[in-house]
């Protein structure tokens, strides 16, 4: 058989391979990427790799093969944009996993989706009691989409007619017990304003400091090395004192 024929034969092979185990594996999420589009990259850095390190073989087996597997992927994308059922097909469709508050299991099931996926994502999304979840939806991509009750929904400045002042990004001043002296200055402070200002919360030497930052409003943050809690919550389903295996 022809070289050549025999590459394409693989490739296509290859791309519906990648179909069928994305439709198998369900929605996951590697970077916010799709299943398919995260072995797509495996693939294609598979095959450079090879053009790369495999000496025996012609080189341009490796790329014909790396070109046609692109060509594959965009006409893919390209027919999925023309036709709907088959980008369904390929990427897969949302998935509502919480509806008012109830976990519906089946979809979870469908999906070989668990609840540690799930409170894990919810707290991502700053929804810590599921009680409280009007609508959790699992994107084709493994994120997931979530709407809070309207009594739990936070109340914004804007619903209550309040103008509020500009808030900046903080700019950090110690990472590690070093200072960042390029951010003082862009403040117009110096090292002694920040050591007076450290002492001021007790610290008197910048070993103790993990993380400092000034917000827009000039307020100080500071985080020590040697934080003091008296207790840490423990969220893991581990028995006390029980090491993780």
């Amino acid at each position: 058989m022809n070289p050549y024929l025999e590459i394409i034969i693989r490739a296509v092979g290859a791309f519906l391979a990648v179909v069928f185990i994305t439709r198998l594996v369900g929605k996951s999420q590697a970077g916010g990427l799709t299943i398919a589009d995260w072995i797509n990259g495996i693939v294609i850095g598979s095959i450079a790799a090879g053009l790369v390190t495999q000496l025996s073989e012609p080189a341009g087996y490796y790329v014909f093969g790396l070109i046609l597997f692109m060509v594959l992927i965009i006409a893919s994308q390209w027919a999925g944009i023309k036709y709907r059922p088959l980008h369904k097909l390929l990427s897969d469709e949302p998935t509502v996993v919480v509806h008012n508050g109830k976990i519906l299991e089946a979809n979870m099931r469908k999906m070989r989706y668990t609840v540690d996926d799930l409170t894990s994502q919810l707290r991502q999304e700053k929804a810590f009691n599921i009680a409280e979840v009007e609508y959790a939806i699992a994107e084709p991509n493994g994120r997931l989409s979530v709407l809070l009750k309207s009594q739990a929904t936070p109340v914004t400045p804007r619903d209550i007619n309040i103008s509020t002042p500009y808030r900046g990004v903080p700019s950090e001043l110690v990472v590690d017990g070093v200072i960042i002296g390029q951010n003082l200055k862009q403040n117009n402070l110096d090292e002694d304003w920040l050591l007076g200002e450290l002492q001021k919360q007790g610290i008197q030497s910048l070993k103790d400091v993990f993380y400092a930052s000034l917000d827009s409003d000039g307020n100080l943050f500071v985080d020590k090395k040697q934080d003091d809690l008296d207790y840490v919550q423990d969220i893991t389903d581990r028995l006390p004192g029980k090491m993780p295996q």
